[in-house]
């Protein structure tokens, strides 16, 4: 760059600095991954890991409404529990770059801070995409077999729809939360939060209160919008899952208003 391009920082408008600052911290993001590429393995260990036992291991002993192969019901589920669980990963992040400075050196530079949350949220959108790659490779070894088409390309939409929306709880509490150890401890909230949903089970199994619960739970209108899109729909009885769908695009929308702007009004009242 010469003197003149440095000394002439008006040429350039507030969109293409914040653009630019954005892609600088999802370089720095992926950099991470590239010399540490068993983080991933790391984030992926639990649900594959999941999908081998429930699958295998207690698969011939789960029931489907309306008949049906428990892997066609189970493996749409996964991909939502990998998403669900990204989140900790997420405040996991965020909560190491905060007590060790990072944040802090962030902020004392002329950069935009709604830029430091987008670029995180990209950062973990293009690790999801490579999540859901593999879980989906993983699952095609298993032998399950999804439609294809359009109706393919929309579930892969609305998982990562469903993992943008997520991302800024993950940074809202990574901002939160002291240390990372307590990061670790949402664990904690994650494992019930996708336990008391359809991922797993249909909620016409479940007790009438814990249905009712696993029907209102967002994730579990991720998971029946996808099943109905992979070709193997279940369909119960209330209006949350007869229009699984509408409520797969609107909860994360819901979420998404919430937890941004918390995220990013957190992000501006860090301390200096």
């Amino acid at each position: 760059m010469s003197v003149t391009d440095l000394s002439t920082p008006g040429s350039r408008s507030g969109t293409y600095w914040l653009l630019a600052d954005c892609w600088n911290i999802v370089r720095r993001g992926l950099t991470h991954y590239q010399r540490q590429p068993v983080n991933i393995a790391w984030q992926l260990g639990f649900p594959i890991l999941s999908v081998l036992m429930y699958g295998y291991v207690f698969g011939s002993a789960m029931k489907v409404p309306g008949g049906g192969d428990y892997k066609d019901f189970l493996m749409p589920g996964m991909f939502v529990m990998t998403m669900a669980f990204g989140f900790i990963n997420t405040a996991t992040v965020v909560v190491y770059d905060s007590t060790k400075g990072v944040i802090d050196r962030f902020r004392s530079m002329p950069m935009a801070s709604s830029a430091v949350v987008a670029g995180r949220g990209v950062t973990d959108l293009i690790v999801a995409c490579a999540e859901l790659a593999i879980m989906m490779l993983t699952a095609l070894a298993m032998g399950w077999r999804p439609d294809g088409g359009l109706g393919f390309l929309a579930a892969f939409g609305l998982l990562l729809w469903l993992r943008f929306a997520l991302i800024w709880i993950g940074v809202w509490l990574g901002l939160l939360v002291p240390n990372p150890e307590a990061a670790g401890g949402l664990f904690a909230v994650a494992f019930p939060l996708t336990m008391i949903s359809s991922i797993f089970v249909a909620p016409q199994l479940m007790p009438d209160w814990l249905g009712w619960l696993a029907v209102w739970n967002p994730i579990s209108s991720t998971a029946a919008a996808i099943r109905e899109l992979f070709g193997n729909p279940v369909v119960g009885d209330t209006w949350v899952e007869q229009h699984a769908l509408l409520m797969a695009g609107v909860w994360p929308v819901i979420l998404t208003a919430i937890f941004l702007p918390l995220a990013v009004r957190r992000f501006q009242k860090l301390s200096r």
